[in-house]
């Protein structure tokens, strides 16, 4: 894969322009990767695949190794084992995990989706739109909230409708009504551009109930399977002790609806409501 829109200094995002891949289709599937630095493994025998339409979320420790999977999907580093294959001119937008701005470089919104790649002001304006942020447009990218800052990141990311998009702890920095609001956008921008996910995140909580598949990492792979089988898991409730409880409790209730971007009540079709009692899909 060539990785267009990454820049040399920070590589914040890996993109491509070219056909989409079909529906239904695996849009990358990694296989016993492994990464390896300075005589220690930063991540072994990872595999996964992600699904067009499908979010699929990392979880783990601190130390773990989740970015560096993200970031060896993303094309960014490439894997000491295992081999990744990416669908045919699969497009890809990343947000890292940590992003700074040198707080004396006049760098507004505008200038900051210009950095990695040429964009159109429509393209630019009608990104930030996706996300409730155009107002923030000519605002200097330092001043922003964290909140603000990170839906910029996302509206950066989608700028090109990705067929993937790589999301390295979304919500850093923002409160906890903001990382409702971050999510639910996360959740309806998988719908608007029908595209996959891989969220990365260690708010077992927020992230375990809007995910379809969930991956649990600890140097290696622990578990995986939906929300459910995962938080009733053994290895997951070892690893994560009474914040594993929580969530196990969370998955007592079941849902009929979900929530758009606003976080007005939508009723779920039948599949997806029954996807629900499952342990998989949105959480109302």
């Amino acid at each position: 894969m060539t990785v267009a829109a990454l820049s040399p200094s920070d590589r914040l995002f890996a993109a491509e322009t070219r056909a989409a891949p079909g529906p239904a289709q695996a849009l990358v599937s990694a296989e016993a990767i492994g990464l390896r630095r300075h005589g220690r493994w930063l991540a072994r025998d990872v595999s996964l695949t992600v699904h067009r339409g499908e979010i699929l979320s990392l979880i783990g420790p601190n130390g773990a190794g989740k970015s560096t999977v993200a970031r060896m999907l993303a094309g960014v580093v490439r894997p000491s084992t295992g081999r990744i294959e990416r669908a045919r001119g699969l497009s890809i937008g990343y947000v890292p995990q940590k992003l700074s701005i040198d707080p004396t470089l006049p760098l507004t919104v505008r200038g900051l989706f210009r950095l990695t790649g040429r964009l159109g002001p429509r393209e630019i304006t009608a990104a930030l739109d996706r996300v409730s942020a155009a107002h923030l447009i000519d605002m200097p990218a330092q001043t922003l909230s964290g909140g603000e800052f990170q839906r910029v990141l996302l509206a950066r990311a989608i700028a090109r409708s990705p067929d993937l998009l790589i999301l390295d702890e979304p919500v850093t920095g923002v409160d906890i009504g903001g990382e409702e609001t971050l999510y639910r956008l996360i959740a309806a921008t998988r719908d608007r551009l029908d595209c996959g996910v891989l969220l990365i995140s260690h708010d077992l909580h927020v992230v375990m109930a809007q995910t379809d598949q969930v991956l649990c990492l600890n140097g290696h792979v622990c578990c995986s399977g939906t929300p459910t089988q995962v938080a009733r898991s053994a290895p997951f409730r070892a690893l994560f002790g009474q914040r594993g409880d929580g969530v196990v409790a969370l998955y007592q209730h079941h849902h009929d609806h979900a929530h758009d971007a606003d976080g007005a009540i939508v009723p779920l079709p039948p599949d997806r409501a029954a996807k629900q009692h499952d342990g998989g899909g949105d959480a109302g």
